[in-house]
């Protein structure tokens, strides 16, 4: 299994930039050989731009996912992309995967909420984080902060997930979590994490960069600086780690003690 992460500069609510952004990835990640594209929080239209959202959000029938199933099917890789989602009079911070035959594989709705505008666009999704299989391993999605937080990545991990996929939208001077979260999680969880960032700025907001793919041992595999970026990397067979290098912790949590 071949995973590319897209670090792209953010579109500033321009969503016809986004969208020929994840078409020229996808394009460079078939390419490569990737099976599967991971691109970043809220990729349409742009993260940092609470007008943006509340005027171009779309519903899951609308001309952004028809268009991103459509590409996933033209280049053959699979796709996983943040979007600003409607459903009525409600916004939703979320997630979808496409399959390389534009099919839906998942989607999420991110349950927490980081800071002033998300929490003034978005409303908090309530549906449990969903694990997927696809090209023989099994797929759990978060959406950025979320990762920060062990128990959504042990509730994946204990539903199967072997790979955890998040797209995020990590500010500058926040380089703890690739740091020390998403290798915590990865080891917490005996699973790959996929954390892909933007770079550059957007509306006064600059991002970390860094994006990175962490293996179960919370070893980086591969890790991007903090310009525009494509990693492409092949997920390495679990059972060519050393036992004595994965956790146990997911099946030796007592949790009836807690």
């Amino acid at each position: 299994m071949k995973l590319a992460l897209l670090q792209p500069q953010p579109a500033e609510g321009k969503a016809e930039l986004a969208m020929a952004s994840l078409s020229q990835a996808l394009v460079a990640a078939a390419a490569a050989g990737a099976d599967m594209l991971v691109a970043p929080e809220l990729m349409l239209p742009g993260y940092n731009g609470p007008a943006a959202h509340r005027q171009q959000a779309q519903d899951r029938t609308g001309p952004w996912m028809r268009h991103l199933s459509d590409l996933t099917r033209k280049t053959g890789c699979a796709l996983v992309t943040g979007w600003s989602e409607r459903e009525g009079d409600q916004h939703f911070n979320s997630v979808t995967a496409f399959g390389p035959e534009g099919e839906i594989l998942a989607h999420h709705r991110k349950h927490m909420l980081f800071g002033e505008m998300e929490k003034s666009v978005f409303h908090p999704g309530d549906a449990p984080a969903p694990v997927f299989s696809f090209a023989g391993l099994r797929f759990g999605l978060l959406i950025c902060y979320e990762i920060e937080f062990p128990e959504i990545a042990r509730h994946l991990a204990r539903n199967g997930a072997e790979v955890i996929l998040v797209p995020t939208a990590n500010p500058e001077g926040y380089e703890h979590v690739q740091e020390i979260l998403v290798p915590a999680r990865a080891y917490e969880s005996r699973a790959f994490v996929a954390y892909a960032n933007y770079c550059g700025q957007e509306n006064g907001l600059r991002f970390g960069g860094r994006s990175v793919l962490v293996g179960p041992d919370g070893s980086s595999l591969i890790q991007a600086g903090t310009t525009e970026s494509l990693l492409v990397c092949t997920l390495p067979e679990i059972g060519t780690y050393p036992a004595d290098r994965l956790s146990t912790q997911v099946e030796d949590l007592r949790d009836s003690l807690y």
